[in-house]
């Protein structure tokens, strides 16, 4: 399983941790799905208990995973400033998240998926990806490259944590 989660958290994460973080993430995640009771002795400052939607260990990597990785939020404006505010200053993004105040959520999302796919273009651009069980928020989601989002739905299958390409999500949702 630690295999599995370093190499998962190394593909989320699309170079925005170092891989000592990346092991001891996976490591912690993997001691906590192979022995929930033991991994919770052993660290009593975790805030869990059994009425969370999802295990033990896929908690440790949510939880551990930076706001520049895993991106959480109640709005797509809310949603798109903060993955503006990870990329930092120098890079230049052709919709401001002010431009999404109003707009239905399918289109806000299909307006940020284009922009984010046409970044790092070497790498099949960005694509939202839903990630994990929603916990407070209404939107949580990682980038991943374009390139790596069949391998990072494999291995988020191998793991047990739920993902899927949060546009075609969304208009499967609204098309019910």
């Amino acid at each position: 399983m630690k295999t599995v989660l370093a190499e998962l958290i190394t593909r989320i994460s699309s170079g925005c941790m170092g891989e000592e973080e990346i092991l001891r993430i996976a490591d912690e995640a993997a001691q906590a799905y192979a022995d929930p009771q033991a991994f919770l002795a052993a660290n009593p400052d975790i805030n869990y208990d059994d009425s969370f939607p999802i295990p033990l260990g896929e908690w440790v990597v949510v939880g551990s995973l930076p706001e520049t990785v895993l991106f959480q939020a109640d709005t797509y404006m809310d949603l798109f400033a903060q993955i503006v505010a990870s990329f930092g200053p120098g890079v230049a993004f052709n919709i401001k998240p002010k431009q999404l105040a109003k707009t239905e959520a399918l289109t806000a999302l299909n307006r940020i998926q284009i922009q984010m796919g046409s970044m790092n273009p070497e790498n099949g651009g960005y694509v939202l990806m839903n990630f994990s069980q929603l916990l407070d928020d209404e939107l949580q989601v990682v980038l991943v490259y374009g390139n790596d989002v069949p391998r990072v739905l494999e291995l988020c299958a191998e793991a047990g944590i739920a993902a899927a390409p949060s546009l075609e999500a969304l208009k499967v949702a609204v098309h019910v």
